[in-house]
């Protein structure tokens, strides 16, 4: 399939395995998993194809996709392809300002929409707008607004162009399909501004398949890989196109609240996340094994030392483990480890990408000495995700990997160390953004990540987002994102934001662990009548200055928290403070909570 134009590459693959299972997704009305196989999905992809020649949808166009994972937001995008036209996801969290915006910045005309709130929220937009004439709506169940005259429900959809002259109009322009052709739009979260489409050519696509497949030969169609975060990531988009393209069964997780049922339920060998999954993960498993008796205790801390040693200490330094310490670590694999995987449905996986966002070290190593097959990497939707990852094997702890095949990366020294990428998985630019292209781009061609690292080989660390960098009065530099990471994987804190801009030291609004503080208050004795009473309580203030402070004993003086504030709710992206790949917006922040970051500020 190396080849292949995504126009073509699910029938090619229905080809191959006919009635193989392709895709799996969970009823909810039955609680069962449906399969559709090879043949089905690329029955449907044309299909679905004919509908939108049929519909006046032409080539080029920007078909706009605002949907949580569902089969259909892949049978739209393969439809997509057929036509050259270019699907732009949105997130199904999204806002009708952030659709009216994303709408009207690519010329949306038509939107396809998975439940009853993006069909609402799209009908919102729809009314007021100039440039989005339709809806079509993949959940059944969705009730339409009565004065709605336009919208249609997928299934009826799909049987429109079922008819000779549109078969071949597809036919005809999936021949004439190029990876010049535009792939898809990704619009950026925006954490600092307005947010911008990514724009992502075919050749894109095929250059990063091509790159993987050279560094993960462990993808076959052999495995089964759980579609966890949302298709709108360019994480996910891009990892599940790869499985597709080398016949992994893709099972679709629906609802990110049910990814432990649907873990349990599928067993999945591969799955790619961000790092706040694996760090619930872990405090998950550290506060089992606090609550441990004592006999049990040592046991489980003996394994996870076994497996450090065994896995860091032996094999990722490529050497030979003794023979003691395979016998145990064999032990403990097939008992301790093997229960814990068990657990979180994850026994038979073979590989774990993880990205995103910074992954602290102390998670990864947990993870490897507890035997999960995690890699750590590094990318951008501008880059088509990856630029580095970590090797299952040799890697080193602290970097975020080793820069992918033919990919080039250098380090800007006159910019504070700016990461800058070059290849041909890097965009060509934004959607119709001249002045931000001239800024994102070197004059040899780079690409301006942003991001702050080094580069030692072809090892990449990363050290901050360059515009998160703080300045303090005293003129020192401060890495918001580092001192974060520090904090997070904390039991008792759920959220952090670093403040210290312009300050004369670092401050700090903390969310606490509710369900953690709420057990420890109960431990202790201390009485409260609401979350808002209990984080104003000297003896929980106390608990969390001394997890603070033990987190940052290795921060020079002008890094460290001296204050902070708790907080009784949440940052959310309902609330604007977080984007929607769960980024924080600082400047939202820090005008949303003005009063409160000035208070710690006084005398």
């Amino acid at each position: 399939m190396q080849d292949t134009h995504f126009a073509e590459l699910i029938h090619r693959q229905a080809n191959v395995y006919e009635t193989r299972t392709a895709l799996k997704y969970r009823n909810d009305e039955t609680g069962k998993w449906e399969k559709i196989s090879w043949r089905e999905f690329s029955n449907l992809v044309m299909l679905t194809a004919k509908a939108m020649a049929e519909f006046g949808i032409v080539e080029h166009e920007n078909i706009g996709l605002y949907s949580q994972n569902m089969p259909q937001c892949l049978v739209t995008d393969f439809a997509a392809f057929a036509n050259r036209a270019a699907p732009v996801p949105m997130y199904a969290t999204g806002s009708p300002a952030q659709v009216d915006y994303i709408t009207n910045d690519a010329g949306i005309s038509t939107i396809f929409v998975g439940e009853q709130l993006q069909y609402n929220n799209a009908f919102i937009v729809q009314k007021g707008s100039s440039v989005l004439k339709r809806l079509i709506i993949f959940d059944r169940k969705v009730l339409l607004n009565p004065e709605d005259k336009t919208s249609v429900y997928f299934d009826d959809f799909i049987r429109l162009g079922d008819n000779a002259h549109t078969e071949t109009k597809v036919k005809v322009r999936m021949k004439a399909a190029t990876f010049e052709d535009k792939a898809a739009i990704i619009y950026t979260s925006g954490t600092t501004g307005e947010s911008k489409g990514v724009v992502l050519h075919h050749y894109n696509f095929m250059e990063a398949m091509r790159i993987h497949e050279i560094r993960l030969p462990v993808i076959t169609d052999k495995q089964t890989s759980m579609c966890f975060l949302p298709l709108t990531h360019i994480f996910e988009k891009a990892w599940t196109y790869l499985c597709l393209r080398n016949g992994v069964m893709v099972a679709i997780n629906r609802d990110p609240k049910m990814i432990q049922q649907t873990l349990a339920e599928v067993h999945p060998t591969m799955m790619c996340n961000v790092p706040r999954f694996w760090e619930k993960v872990y405090a998950g498993v550290h506060d089992k094994i606090d609550g441990m008796p004592h006999f049990l205790k040592k046991i489980a801390l003996d394994a996870v030392k076994t497996g450090y040693s065994y896995n860091m200490e032996y094999k990722n330094e490529g050497l030979k483990p003794p023979f003691r310490l395979r016998m145990k670590f064999g032990f403990y694999n097939k008992t301790i480890y093997a229960t814990l995987k068990k657990v979180l449905g994850i026994e038979r996986g073979v590989l774990f990408p993880v990205a995103g966002a910074p992954l602290s070290d102390e998670v990864n190593i947990f993870l490897h000495s507890v035997n999960i097959p995690l890699v750590y990497g590094y990318g951008l939707s501008e880059t088509t995700a990856t630029v580095s990852f970590c090797p299952k094997e040799s890697f080193t702890v602290g970097s975020i990997g080793v820069v992918m095949p033919d990919v080039e990366v250098k380090i800007d020294e006159s910019n504070n160390n700016e990461i800058l990428v070059r290849g041909k998985t890097v965009t060509p630019g934004y959607y119709n953004r001249p002045a931000d292209n001239a800024k994102a781009f070197t004059e040899d061609g780079f690409f301006r990540t942003g991001d702050a690292g080094r580069l030692e080989g072809d090892t990449l660390y990363f050290t901050e987002r360059i515009k998160d960098l703080y300045k303090t009065s005293n003129g020192k530099y401060v890495a918001p994102q580092a001192i974060e990471m520090l904090m997070g994987n904390d039991k008792y804190i759920a959220q952090i934001a670093v403040i210290g801009d312009c300050r004369k030291f670092v401050g700090a609004l903390i969310v606490p662990d509710f369900e953690a503080l709420r057990l420890y208050a109960l431990q202790k004795n201390i009485s409260y009548t609401a979350d808002e009473d209990m984080i104003k309580n000297p003896a929980i203030i106390r608990l969390i200055e001394a997890r603070v402070e033990d987190h940052q004993k290795d921060l020079a003086s002008y890094e460290k928290i001296k204050r902070f504030v708790l907080l009784p709710f949440p940052f959310t992206m309902e609330g604007g403070e977080l984007t929607d790949t769960l980024k924080l917006r600082r400047p939202v922040i820090l005008e949303k909570y003005v009063s409160l970051i000035d208070s710690m500020y006084k005398d």
